[in-house]
């Protein structure tokens, strides 16, 4: 039974409306005011406009993105979606400290020489850049450590 899943990490609902509701809200006030209360230059009027649209894509991508949830089978850590972010076995170390550059309530996943993957960032959820792999976000820190023990688990009876 290789494919188990030992552990599923999903987004807080609470979690996942404080975000996606932040992001959405902070878009809608800077159109808003680049709109409605123009500041006296135009360049600022531009950089709000730019900010709000991007702010109310990130809000959207966010949402998306926190629809699907992470898998940790003995194997490898998945996307509900299929997409593999890690075989356990890739895997060199698992940083969870304080000081750790990680997302917030989750760890960092440090991938062996030449298992890199293309770049890739589901808000909210997990990101990738070269051969790192962050998980958290909007995910409760409770599920997040327990499936950070687990991995740590798997990856020490995968040592020789």
């Amino acid at each position: 039974m290789t494919d188990e899943v030992l552990m599923v990490l999903k987004a807080s609902p609470g979690r996942r409306v404080l975000g996606v509701g932040t992001v959405l809200t902070l878009g809608a006030i800077a159109v808003y005011v680049a709109l409605f209360e123009p500041p006296g230059h135009f360049g600022w009027t531009a950089f709000l406009l730019v900010l709000g649209m991007a702010a109310l894509w990130l809000s959207n991508r966010m949402r998306q993105a926190t629809v699907a949830h992470l898998e940790l089978t003995r194997e490898a850590l998945r996307s509900s979606t299929g997409e593999v972010l890690a075989r356990v076995g890739d895997i060199e170390a698992l940083e969870r400290g304080v000081f750790a550059f990680k997302p917030s309530n989750g760890f960092t996943l440090r991938l062996k020489e030449g298992t890199s993957g293309p770049r890739r960032w589901e808000p909210g959820l997990w990101w990738r850049m070269a051969r790192r792999i962050g998980v958290g976000g909007v995910t409760p820190g409770a599920q997040s450590r327990a499936m950070a023990e687990i991995l740590a688990e798997l990856m020490q009876q995968q040592t020789p």
